[in-house]
């Protein structure tokens, strides 16, 4: 929940790449709805890269171009992953906050 002072980071940006928030007290809106099925899904896409990763790693004739697709998939679910974790990170200490 955020309190009516503290934005929440979304996990997508704006068309000018810059980041989004979400200013509201209700975890149960729309948009934090929204917000945390895409961050489930962004989640979920990057464990699947990870699996594709070690299976591709493991595997001695994968071609270069493979890799290099790859490696840009994974890039982006890293930066998903870590706005996630950034959102949260930011959630967990303020709910910390309250119930010090």
């Amino acid at each position: 929940m955020t309190m009516s002072n503290e934005l929440r980071l979304l996990p997508w940006t704006g068309p000018d790449g810059k980041p989004c928030f979400l200013s509201t007290d209700d975890n149960d809106g729309h948009m934090s709805r929204l917000a945390d099925n895409i961050e489930s899904v962004q989640l979920g896409m990057a464990t699947e890269l990870l699996d594709q990763a070690i299976d591709m790693l493991a595997a001695a004739d994968t071609p270069p171009d493979d890799m290099r697709l790859l490696v840009k998939g994974l890039t982006g679910a890293l930066r998903d992953t870590l706005r996630v974790a950034t959102s949260r990170g930011h959630r967990l200490a303020t709910s910390e906050t309250r119930c010090s």
